[in-house]
Order: structure tokens, then C-alpha cells, then sequence
């Protein structure tokens, strides 16, 4: 079995040299400055956030972002959200799009929908990891309910175990998609009302709370926090649009 590391920053600054690290998986890590030369290999893949990208001494950073801007425009429209309409905007067409991914995804078998395409979450999760999002950003900062937190939302992968448990998560459930979406939708609903009585004074209005105890103890304005919620939204769409491709091929 492979070795695995968690939460260690023995690798910080570290020198790997005429190592085999052919299946080598590098997953939510800090990588700023990460160094890979004179090395080879038949397919490497890369993903994540990166402010600047360089392959071979090419700046690639804008191409990959103008390229992911143009197969998936409702990133753009996340990103740039400004005014209240904008966010109005963003949000219709992340409506938009999740019901078309959702009414195909149904047309596969439920087992499909729990399984997991190279490692990453499977349709179910990320819908649970949705659920989870909006009832930090939205119903826990932004409107500061009582109870934001629904027991099958899905964390951030970093967040620790007693952090989960704190916020009544239960990440061991295995629940079908349907039993997901009735508070995945109902918590979308709530975000489609936020934005509905969205104002212009209402968007620098500083929330009371921040999104859970694991964040940082900062100033979280609901402009931020629903900008989250977009981003989130559109990127996790844009992956589950690449996993559903490979399930149905596999059908």
C-alpha cells in the first residue's frame, strides 16, 4: 500500500532528486513555489489554483484561464459578480446548469452517481459538499440561523475531525442523491431568495458570523461570502460535468 501523508510539512522546502514518483498525488497542499525540472513522464496532470503557472518557461497561467473561461462562461459570471444584479445573474445560470446535470445524472444508475472518477468525489458528495458550502457562507454568516448546518453536508477536505463532528456532520452517511437534493435544493432556494432581496447596501453589510470555527477570525462582508458560494457552485459544476462524461462512457 502506498505511503500517505496528512497534514505534515516535512516535505516543506524538501529537494527530491532521481526518485521514482511515477502515481505521485499531491492533494490540497500549499504548493507555492513548487519546482518540477528536467523531469519526464507520459501524462501528468495538474489542478488546483494557481496564481502563475509556467510549463517548459511558457507563462501559461492566462491561457488556461481564458480557456476554462470559454468551455465554461458561468465561471466569468461568478467571478465578476458586482453589483446585485450581477449576482442575481450568476445565480440563474447556476440554476440553470445544475438542472441539466441533474436531470441527465438521474438517467444513470444509482450506484453510478456514489462512484468516484480518479479519485475525486463522487456526484452524491459533491452535491453534499454544496450543501455543506451554503450552509456556511449563506445560513450560518449571512443570515446567521440557528441551525445552518445539515447533517449530510460535506466538508472542505482539510477540516479537522472534531470541527466536523462540532457542526453535527455526518460524513460516514451514505445517503442516495435524492435524499441529498432535498435539502441541497431547499438551501438553493434560499440562496435564490438572498439574491432576489439582494441591495446594494445589503452586499457590504458585515456579517455577524463567520462561516464555521475552522476559518479564520476575520471580517466576512456578505459580498464575499456569496461570492464563495458562486465560485464554488460553477467550479464544482464544471467537475462534475468532466466525471459524468467519463460514467456515462463507462455505462
Amino acid at each position: 500500500m502506498a505511503a500517505e501523508y496528512t497534514q505534515s510539512d516535512q516535505f516543506r522546502g524538501a529537494r527530491i532528486h532521481l526518485c521514482d514518483l511515477a502515481g505521485l498525488e499531491i492533494r490540497d497542499c500549499e504548493v507555492s513555489g513548487l519546482k518540477i525540472v528536467d523531469c519526464y513522464g507520459s501524462d501528468v496532470y495538474l489542478g488546483g489554483d494557481f496564481e502563475r503557472l509556467v510549463v517548459n518557461d511558457v507563462d501559461v497561467t492566462a491561457y488556461v484561464e481564458t480557456e476554462l473561461d470559454r468551455q465554461h462562461p458561468t465561471r466569468v459570471l461568478a467571478r465578476d459578480a458586482a453589483s446585485p444584479d450581477d449576482y442575481r445573474a450568476a445565480w440563474g445560470a447556476i440554476e440553470t446548469l445544475w438542472e441539466a446535470t441533474l436531470n441527465c445524472a438521474r438517467l444513470l444508475p444509482e450506484a453510478k452517481l456514489h462512484e468516484q472518477v480518479n479519485g475525486e468525489w463522487s456526484l452524491v458528495e459533491t452535491q453534499r459538499h454544496l450543501l455543506f458550502a451554503s450552509d456556511a457562507w449563506i445560513g450560518n454568516a449571512v443570515l446567521e440561523e440557528e441551525a445552518p448546518y445539515h447533517p449530510l453536508g460535506f466538508p472542505y477536505g482539510g477540516m479537522p475531525p472534531d470541527a466536523t463532528a462540532k457542526l453535527g456532520l455526518t460524513l460516514e452517511a451514505t445517503p442516495t442523491l435524492d435524499e441529498v437534493l432535498a435539502p441541497r435544493l431547499a438551501r438553493m432556494a434560499t440562496m435564490r431568495s438572498v439574491v432576489e432581496e439582494l441591495t446594494e447596501a445589503g452586499l457590504d453589510r458585515v456579517c455577524g458570523r463567520k462561516p464555521a470555527d475552522p476559518y479564520p477570525d476575520q471580517e466576512y462582508v456578505v459580498r464575499r461570502c456569496l461570492k464563495v458560494v458562486l465560485k464554488e457552485e460553477a467550479e464544482h459544476h464544471r467537475y462534475a460535468v468532466r466525471d459524468l462524461a467519463e460514467l456515462e462512457a463507462g455505462a
